[in-house]
């Protein structure tokens, strides 16, 4: 069963913002090169773009940042 309140599904907006790039990056990446996204890991819904992390990690080459904010921040001795 996919749980679609899974903190790994995003819309394509989220995940630029998270990421750190410009909020059309999804799109543009997804129309200039479809192939660096995983098969499954993007969809459009009409005018929506869902993308899991996995995809976002492949099409960027970085991990997800919010999995490393935590991780830094457990280490954080301040």
């Amino acid at each position: 069963m996919i749980n679609l309140d899974s903190p790994d599904i995003l819309t394509a907006q989220e995940a630029a913002k998270i990421w750190g790039k410009n909020e059309a990056y999804v799109r543009t990446a997804l129309k200039q090169n479809p192939d660096k996204f995983p098969d499954g890991s993007v969809r459009r819904f009409g005018k929506v773009i869902l993308v899991t992390t996995q995809g976002m990690e492949a099409a960027t080459g970085i991990k997800d940042p919010r999995k490393l904010k935590n991780r830094r921040g457990s280490f954080d001795m301040s």
